[in-house]
C-alpha cells in the first residue's frame, strides 16, 4: 500500500458498503475487510494509510488486530468503531494507543472528518521521519568524512547523492586515504544501513580459498568441507559488500566476480543451485583501474560493471587547511579508545602539524593522533612531500602560509582577535590573507 488508502474492517457486508460509498464520496480511497487477518496482511511501518476497525468481529477481533498494529508501528492511527455498551472500552482502548472511536450508528460526516485528520497525523509523522533520516544521514556522513575544504565538501555531496541511490560505486584513491571510511559513510547513509556491511580484503584471501570465502560451500565440495557454509556474499544479504583492493583479484576469480555482480546470483561450491543476492557491491582500488585494464592486469567488463559511479578521494595534501581539524578530530576519536581524558592540542602542535607533509594520508595522521591522545612524544617535524614537486617557491608559501592560518584558527576556535595576535598580523591583514586563501571563520568555529 503506497498511496493514503483507509483500510476500512467489518465483518457485516451492510456497513463495509454503506462506509466505502462515504469515503468514495469524499475523495478519499479506501479497502475494505471482512476479517481482521485481511488488513493486517496490508500494514507496514511506512505506509501511509490508517486502519478503521469494528470492535465485535469472530476471529480476530479489532482490539487484537490494533494491538498486531501497533506491534508493527506504534505511530499508525486506529479509529475503532463501537457498539453501545462498548464506550468504556474504546476509551480504554484510546488510553492503549488507539487514535479515535466512532459509537454507531455515526452520521457519515463524522467518519469522514476523523479519517481526514487521521489522514493528516499520519502524513505528518511520516514527513517527520524522512526528515530524521535525513539529518541522520547527513550527520552520518558529516561525522565521518570531515573538513571544509573543497575537496572535502565536494566529497560530502558525492557521498550523499550516491548514497540515496541503489548503485555499485568504485572507490579509488592513495593508500591511506580514507576508502574505507568513504564506503562505510555511504553504507551508513543508505536504505542498507540497518543490514550487514562486509568488508573483504581481497589480497588478504588465499587464492585457494577465495571462491569458498565469497561463494560458500556445501558439506563435501572440498578435502575439509565437513559442512556447509555460507559465503560472505550470502552473509550480506540486504546489505553491502566491500571489496577492498579488488586489483589484487585474480583474473579467473575476476570472472565469476563479473558473473556475479551482473546476474546478482552465485553458486556455491560443490551446488548446482542458484542463489539471489540483495547486495549492493563498493570496490576499491588504490590503483588505477582504466590503466590496469588497459595494461590487461585488469578485467574491462568487470571495471565498467563496476564503476557506475566512481567516488575519487582526495589526498590528503590537496586538502591541507583540513588538517588541524582533522588531526583535532582524530585525537578525540583516539582518546575516547584509549579511555583517556581528551587532551589539550596546543597552537604550536597544531602549526608544526598543519605544516607537516602527510605522505601516508589520514592513515599516518591518525597514527600521530593515537600518539599524541596517549601522551607519547611526536616526531612532526616538516617532511617534503612529493606533492610539492614541481610546484614554484610562490607556491609552496602560499600553501604553507593557508596551513599555519588555518591551524592558529582550528587552535583558537575561530576567534579572529585570538588568531591575528598569536600569528603577529594586524586585523585587516588577516582578513585579507584569509580572503585570498578561501578561508572562513565559521569553518573553524569552536561551537561547530
Amino acid at each position: 500500500m503506497n498511496t493514503e488508502t483507509i483500510l476500512f474492517v467489518d465483518d457485516e457486508d451492510h456497513l463495509r458498503m454503506a462506509a466505502e460509498q462515504t469515503l468514495e464520496l469524499a475523495d478519499l480511497d479506501v479497502a475494505c475487510f471482512a476479517d481482521a487477518a485481511s488488513a493486517l496482511s496490508h500494514v507496514a511501518r511506512e505506509c501511509p494509510g490508517i486502519l478503521v476497525t469494528d470492535i465485535r468481529m469472530p476471529g480476530m477481533d479489532g482490539l487484537d488486530l490494533m494491538g498486531r498494529v501497533l506491534e508493527i508501528d506504534p505511530e499508525f492511527p486506529v479509529i475503532l468503531v463501537t457498539g453501545h455498551g462498548d464506550v468504556e472500552l474504546a476509551v480504554q482502548s484510546m488510553r492503549d494507543g488507539a487514535y479515535d472511536f466512532l459509537e454507531k450508528p455515526y452520521e457519515p460526516s463524522r467518519l469522514v472528518t476523523s479519517v481526514q485528520r487521521a489522514l493528516d497525523k499520519r502524513r505528518l509523522t511520516l514527513e517527520n521521519r524522512a526528515l530524521r533520516r535525513q539529518v541522520g544521514r547527513r550527520d552520518v556522513i558529516e561525522s565521518r568524512l570531515t573538513g571544509r575544504s573543497e575537496a572535502a565538501v565536494r566529497l560530502r555531496e558525492q557521498v550523499r547523492a550516491i548514497a540515496a541511490t541503489e548503485a555499485d560505486v568504485l572507490i579509488q584513491g592513495a593508500t591511506g586515504t580514507g576508502k574505507e571510511v568513504a564506503a562505510r559513510a555511504l553504507h551508513r547513509a543508505s536504505a542498507r544501513s540497518d543490514k550487514p556491511f562486509v568488508h573483504i580484503n581481497c589480497a588478504a584471501l588465499p587464492g585457494d580459498l577465495i571462491e569458498s570465502e565469497l561463494f560458500g560451500h556445501e558439506a563435501g565440495a572440498f578435502a575439509g568441507a565437513t559442512r556447509a557454509r555460507y559465503g560472505k556474499f550470502e552473509h550480506a544479504r540486504g546489505g553491502a559488500v566491500f571489496l577492498d583492493e579488488i586489483d589484487a583479484m585474480s583474473q579467473p576469480m575476476q570472472a565469476k566476480l563479473l558473473t556475479a555482480i551482473q546476474n546478482r546470483t552465485i553458486t556455491r561450491l560443490g551446488s548446482n543451485d542458484p542463489v539471489e543476492l540483495d547486495v549492493r557491491f563498493i570496490a576499491a582500488s588504490k590503483q588505477d583501474l582504466e590503466a590496469e585494464a588497459a595494461a590487461g592486469n585488469f578485467r574491462p567488463d568487470l571495471l565498467y560493471r563496476l564503476n557506475v559511479v566512481t567516488l575519487r578521494i582526495p589526498d590528503l595534501e590537496d586538502r591541507r587547511e583540513d588538517i588541524p581539524r582533522l588531526f583535532t578530530h582524530l585525537v578525540t576519536e583516539a582518546a575516547a579508545r584509549y579511555k583517556r581524558p581528551i587532551p589539550d592540542i596546543p597552537g604550536a602542535v597544531l602549526t608544526a602539524v598543519a605544516a607537516r607533509r602527510w605522505p601516508g594520508n589520514v592513515r599516518e595522521l591518525r597514527n600521530a593522533a593515537d600518539r599524541f591522545a596517549l601522551g607519547l612524544a611526536l616526531d612532526i617535524g616538516t617532511v617534503a612531500g612529493a606533492a610539492t614537486t614541481g610546484m614554484s617557491l610562490a607556491d609552496r608559501m602560499a600553501e604553507h602560509e593557508k596551513s599555519l592560518i588555518a591551524a592558529s584558527l582550528t587552535a583558537h576556535g575561530g576567534s579572529l582577535k585570538d588568531t591575528y595576535e598569536a600569528l603577529g598580523l594586524s586585523r585587516k591583514a588577516l582578513y585579507e590573507k584569509m580572503q585570498k586563501h578561501g578561508l572562513s571563520r565559521e569553518a573553524f568555529n569552536a561551537a561547530e
